[in-house]
């Protein structure tokens, strides 16, 4: 099954996310069938704390893939803050 979920980068106690398309039977980390945006929980300065690519993340939600329910929680979130700003 394919998932859309976080995997972690960044340095210790920087964390960074990627949110990725991947088979849920590999290893997070692993490889991954494409990144569909960013979360960086402690943005600095004038850093974004999250970007997220909705067509492409529609695109596989529509093939059958399934957000983890942090990944869900955020695309939420984006898509109210993308109509308010419209």
């Amino acid at each position: 099954m394919v998932t859309i979920r976080l995997t972690r980068r960044g340095a210790k106690k920087q964390p960074f996310y990627h949110v990725v398309v991947t088979d849920s039977r590999i290893r997070q980390g692993g490889t991954t069938l494409e990144q569909v945006g960013y979360f960086n929980p402690v943005p600095a300065g004038k850093q974004r704390r999250l970007e997220l690519n909705l067509d492409r993340i529609d695109y596989w939600v529509g093939k059958g893939a399934k957000p983890s329910e942090r990944v869900a929680e955020l695309v939420k979130k984006h898509r109210k803050q993308a109509v308010a700003a419209a």
